[in-house]
């Protein structure tokens, strides 16, 4: 039998149930697909007004919990009375519920009042802890997407138009933001920083960007030094390369095996549509 994933855990067990805490967007429901190609039990922990509504609907009733952001303990008792053995968080929730519109139990309050810092790695690490101290293991985000990331060199088929110099420049702004836990991309153009990602997220730095001059532009895609693979792994999907067209850049560059493109080949299709050049990087 073939391997299911390279980032799957030595003893994976594929009869235990994996439950899928699924945010917004396409990223969880390619997970759910392969999860279920594979023959594996699926369940689900869904969000209000986060999680696909037609990915919800594809679980019978018992296979799935729907709960407000920051009910922690409900989802630990989901967890519990689904018999998971693994748990999944796939997709992003609203950033802004971090401050506003968040409704956190009791569990939830306790943890977030012990943290100094609130960011994507101190929240979710925090959480990750609870669901492991149930004997739930909290999968590396690119199982089952292995087909998902992307590739060294062009992975649209021309050559590259950015110079090398300015790639390694823009690639050493990337990691630097990563390493001091700023963002996890930047956009750079012929040596000079245009726009870096912060808590807006990599849309917004983008839009900012293309109010610059955007010729030979360059948006850069990387992890950070020390990144927990079970959550916050950076993605690359039709949305942005949506906004990198909104916003005249034209070229992008991905940590190769690092960054998940969000059903590679109907990104890669249409970036050669729209002749926005696409490249991996190590």
């Amino acid at each position: 039998m073939p391997a299911l994933s390279a980032f799957l855990p030595a003893n994976f067990d594929p009869r235990r149930p994996v439950a899928l805490i699924a945010g917004q967007g396409l990223y969880p429901q390619l997970v759910a697909k392969a999860i279920r190609a594979a023959g594996i039990p699926l369940r689900l922990v869904a969000f209000e007004e986060e999680t696909p509504p037609d990915l919800i609907a594809t679980f019978a009733k018992n296979e799935f919990r729907l709960l407000k952001v920051g009910q922690l303990g409900h989802m630990l008792d989901a967890l519990k009375d689904f018999g998971a053995g693994y748990a999944y968080m796939a997709g992003q929730i609203t950033p802004r519920r971090l401050f506003k519109g968040l409704h956190p139990d009791l569990k939830a309050t306790r943890i977030l009042l012990s943290l100094k810092r609130r960011n994507a790695e101190t929240i979710f690490g925090a959480i990750a802890k609870e669901i492991e101290a149930l004997g739930v293991t909290l999968l590396d985000a690119r199982s089952f997407l292995d087909a998902q990331l992307a590739t060294a060199g062009p992975m649209t088929g021309r050559k590259f138009p950015i110079e090398q110099d300015y790639l390694d420049h823009g690639i050493q702004i990337a990691r630097e933001c990563a390493r001091l836990d700023i963002g996890q991309g930047c956009v750079v153009r012929k040596g000079t920083v245009l726009a870096v990602e912060a808590y807006e997220g990599t849309d917004e730095m983008l839009r900012r960007a293309g109010t610059l001059k955007t010729d030979e532009t360059l948006f850069v895609k990387t992890v950070k030094p020390r990144q927990d693979w079970r959550f916050d792994v950076p993605c690359f999907g039709q949305r942005t390369l949506e906004t990198m067209r909104e916003a005249r850049i034209g070229a992008a560059a991905l940590e190769t095996g690092k960054v998940i493109m969000l059903d590679k080949p109907a990104v890669l299709a249409q970036a050669k549509t729209w002749g926005i050049q696409l490249y991996g990087f190590a």
